[in-house]
């Protein structure tokens, strides 16, 4: 008889009460096994990689280190791990800067731990699990703007480029850090096809996505 695989895990939650119930009910259930969690990306950084883990459950809003950066750090240490966002947040914008940063499923807190198992289980049969108002926000986002390739975040950082602000003057308004306006920049020049400022602009403008 074929044995069940565990599915290895760790989780970055800074709730001590909401980190401990998850890791309780992981390691409780049949097929799972938190290997280990934490309450900061940095922390969590330190150690994913030499854990050899099959997934990471990502809180977003967290000290220091967001859980977006985070992704994105991950991401390229392992750009096969998988990572699925578990957030209270559940605003358009947070959503998709998640998953273009390599969140392969954004579910948000209030669904039931049972759920939450089978959108692991779901994960690994690569499928990309979200709770039924995220799922709605995406597909309406996409019905509104079936040709933008721009999520509204970076959309809004085109926005101030375009105007003539500074990295700083971005970062204070979005009240997000300079190396987080510079990652969404890079990610607008990637998606745009371009290599500099004013080329994103003038094809932002052309094609009426600012």
């Amino acid at each position: 008889m074929k044995m069940t695989e565990t599915i290895r895990l760790a989780l970055v939650e800074d709730d001590n009460v909401i980190r401990q119930s998850i890791v309780s009910m992981l390691n409780d259930s049949d097929g799972f096994e938190c290997v280990g969690d934490f309450d900061t990306c940095e922390k969590a950084l330190k150690s994913i990689p030499d854990l050899e883990v099959d997934m990471v459950l990502m809180d977003i809003e967290l000290p220091g280190m967001s859980g977006i950066d985070g992704i994105r750090k991950l991401k390229k240490i392992s750009p096969d791990l998988d990572i699925l966002v578990v957030s209270v947040h559940d605003n358009n914008d947070l959503v998709f800067e998640a998953l273009c940063a390599g969140a392969c499923g954004y579910l948000t807190k209030n669904i039931e731990l049972d759920y939450l198992l089978e959108s692991i289980k779901e994960v690994r049969r690569g499928g990309a699990p979200m709770s039924t108002n995220i799922a709605r926000m995406v597909v309406s986002s996409f019905q509104k703007n079936p040709v933008t390739p721009l999520t509204n975040r970076e959309t809004e950082v085109l926005d101030y480029l375009s105007r003539g602000k500074s990295y700083k003057m971005i970062a204070d308004e979005l009240f997000i850090d300079k190396e987080t306006v510079r990652s969404h920049i890079k990610n607008i020049y990637k998606k745009l096809e371009v290599h500099c400022k004013a080329d994103a602009i003038e094809k932002a403008l052309k094609e009426k996505l600012i």
